[in-house]
């Protein structure tokens, strides 16, 4: 009997709900917006196989990947519509090519995030690019499975947690599924996000597309974006993705799932056989594969993932190591820290009406950071202006220390301190 004492341990992959013979389980949404199971204990027949299939109890072992490549899609009209090198396309349209079922995140009516299946390539489009809400199951384990035993050939694709949900669902390996995940930082609030949707645009049916990470400016330089319907005459909105409020919640650890910062999942034990994620650090290691439209880091993690590799006439490839993944990608194995302040941030969201000030208040910082910042802008602008002799006072100055917290009165109440031959400032 499934029975969460501390949200901590539940990543909400629905595997206990999947696989409830009786259905007596159901996802519920807490305060915070996040899923986890709820039963019914009058329904329940205490066969136990919520517990067996429950990642968090039983999780699969770590591994180190076989190979590790950098990979851009040749194509480069769905390199740039991609989130980074655009090898989850190739893989996707070989599988259905062959008649296959292709699983991924979409949105749904309401711009919120569920997993689904396409048969086509017009239907995998949905899937394409990074969606930064914690996606629903529903029923794709289920659907998954049918296809599975049906013999037709299955690619799924989710987050770690998502895919370790579904092989301990499964329970037995099937010859005709192959499961991509991709390095996950964490996943927001579907609540959060709701709110934030709801107050930047004037009604969610309105909105034509939305991007988490639009390329207009660069791989490097992400934007947020909402795209409206024409005949709205709305002002698409467009922001860098580091000063988007929601964005920055994101990448902060704000607004992630309690489970994130435990994830049972990293270092490759989502039994995943393909892993895609960004190559961050292509620029410093190998050039030949950088130009700023989005470069692909590959981990082959099993025999199967290897023998779907798309050809070189598809891919250019370049071999990395993992070493290598890990300096620059680090939420390969490390869980997110969470925010010191996000207990705080969801305790007065209930009360907000305006989720983007709270996360500006939440985010601002200290009022003794901000001011040792100031002090430290104002003695560089100072020192620049002696260095010119622009201040008579400053004019060749020899410098012989600067203590930017000179604590003569006190650690609470420190000063500036800049030593000048002869004179104390």
């Amino acid at each position: 009997m499934i029975n969460i004492i501390d949200k901590v341990n539940c990543c909400g992959c629905s595997a206990c709900a999947s696989a409830c013979p009786k259905r007596c389980i159901t996802m519920k949404s807490d305060n915070e917006g996040f899923l986890y199971p709820h039963l019914d204990k009058d329904t329940c027949i205490d066969c136990g196989l919520c517990e067996k299939v429950c990642n968090e109890l039983h999780p699969f072992p770590q591994r180190s990947p076989l190979q590790v490549w950098a990979a851009i899609n040749k194509d480069e009209e769905i390199r740039l519509k991609s989130s980074s090198g655009g090898i989850f396309h190739i893989l996707a349209k070989m599988t259905i090519d062959d008649g296959g079922v292709v699983f991924g995140a979409r949105f749904d009516e309401n711009w919120q995030v569920v997993i689904d299946y396409a048969e086509t390539m017009i239907g995998v489009e949905d899937f394409m690019g990074s969606k930064y809400v914690q996606a629903r199951i529903e029923n794709a384990y289920k659907n998954a499975k049918r296809f599975l035993i049906e013999g037709r050939k299955v690619l799924f694709s989710g987050t770690p947690c998502q895919v370790a949900g579904l092989k301990q669902f499964l329970r037995k390996e099937y010859d005709n599924l192959l499961t991509v995940d991709f390095i996950c930082h964490g996943t927001p609030s579907p609540r959060v996000w709701g709110m934030y949707l709801d107050e930047v645009t004037d009604s969610c049916k309105f909105v034509k597309s939305i991007s988490f990470r639009n390329k207009i400016n660069g791989w490097k330089h992400l934007h947020f974006s909402v795209e409206y319907d024409p005949v709205t005459n709305a002002t698409s909105l467009l922001s860098s993705a580091y000063q988007n409020q929601y964005m920055k919640a994101f990448l902060a650890d704000l607004t992630l799932r309690p489970s994130c910062s435990s994830c049972s999942a990293k270092s490759g034990s989502s039994n995943s056989d393909i892993t895609i994620a960004d190559f961050w650090g292509i620029w410093n290691v190998n050039l030949d594969m950088y130009d700023d439209k989005g470069t692909s880091m590959l981990f082959i993690n099993t025999d199967k993932g290897r023998q779907v590799l798309p050809s070189k006439e598809l891919v250019k490839y370049s071999e990395s190591d993992y070493a290598v993944a890990l300096k620059y990608n680090k939420a390969c194995a490390v869980s997110v820290v969470p925010n010191p302040k996000r207990k705080q941030f969801f305790v007065q969201l209930h009360a907000t009406k305006s989720v983007i000030k709270l996360i500006d208040k939440t985010l601002a910082p200290p009022f003794l950071d901000t001011c040792v910042r100031s002090i430290k802008s104002f003695a560089r602008k100072m020192l620049k202006k002696a260095n010119r002799g622009v201040n008579h006072y400053y004019t060749n100055p020899e410098i012989s220390s600067i203590t930017f917290r000179n604590k003569e009165t006190g650690w609470k109440s420190y000063s500036i301190k800049i030593k000048i031959k002869d004179k104390k400032q």
